[in-house]
């Protein structure tokens, strides 16, 4: 997994690349990253700050969360669906 760089470290690497003084490959040398993680800062700033279409960051993480509470809410309704199938064969008459 990659290294997470601080939130500052990438807000500068973005307003250098943004400034188009340099080519990429250069902003990437010079802050120690890829180029690919420069272009994907980037892409993910202009998602971000709507001048590029896309799922926002905020968005991402508010889906991660929903996904997470719907599969915890489809485990505990198994689990009720079990029970009461139990329960209802439990008490039949033999």
């Amino acid at each position: 997994m990659a290294k997470p760089y601080p939130e500052e470290f990438r807000r500068d690497v973005i307003a250098v690349a943004r400034r188009g003084e340099i080519p990429l490959t250069q902003v990437a040398k010079d802050f120690g990253i890829s180029e690919g993680t420069v272009t994907n800062w980037l892409r993910r700033a202009d998602i971000d700050d709507g001048v590029r279409s896309g799922t926002t960051t905020t968005e991402n993480v508010e889906l991660r969360e929903l996904r997470k509470r719907n599969r915890l809410l489809e485990q505990e309704n198994e689990i009720l669906r079990r029970a009461a199938a139990y329960l209802s064969q439990a008490h039949l008459p033999k």
